[in-house]
């Protein structure tokens, strides 16, 4: 049985709250590349760069597919769906927020690390998540977190998003 750990309220409240931190911390940057993880973190990405544009800063959007990064491609799928990155080339001495909905063990942050690498070579790269659920399994640490929750390895955690699903939400549900 699945268990609601935010509505679409709360998702709202938490991306403005990151929106918030990531200003106060970068009042003196004249521009931040917000790059969205493929599939739900480019969603999150997009809303979250709307509101940093909201509270003045100016905002480069863009999105990451790290389908052929991955450690595990050859365990996942025969024939993976691969989506485009889409990332600025001036991302060289730039801050770069790279946006998730779940961190979990941290292969698909390492993975997009590695790619945004490929691009370029920004100043810094801080990591924004909407859920921190725990169990790394390389270290990974996010600079924004808008919920932490600790659950076993045997819990699912299942972001909702409109633009995806067609409805807001994050669930917990025990792995069948």
């Amino acid at each position: 049985m699945a268990s609601q750990i935010l509505s679409k309220k709360d998702i709202s409240r938490l991306l403005e709250e990151i929106a918030c931190r990531v200003v106060e911390h970068h009042q003196n940057e004249d521009t931040i590349y917000v790059i969205g993880i493929h599939t739900r973190g480019y969603p999150l990405a997009k809303r979250l760069a709307q509101r940093l544009k909201a509270l003045g800063k100016s905002v480069k959007i863009g999105s990451l597919d790290i389908t052929f990064y991955r450690d595990d491609l050859t365990m996942i799928d025969k024939k993976p769906v691969v989506k485009a990155s889409n990332i600025s080339p001036e991302i060289d001495d730039k801050v770069v927020l790279l946006v998730d909905d779940v961190l979990f063990t941290g292969r698909t942050v390492r993975a997009a690390l590695c790619e945004i690498m490929d691009y370029g070579r920004p100043k810094r790269i801080e990591l924004a998540v909407l859920i921190d659920r725990g169990g790394r399994e390389v270290p990974i640490e996010a600079t924004y977190v808008g919920k932490k929750v600790e659950i076993g390895r045997d819990y699912i955690v299942d972001v909702k998003l409109t633009e995806v699903d067609g409805t807001d939400g994050v669930w917990i549900f025990k792995r069948s």
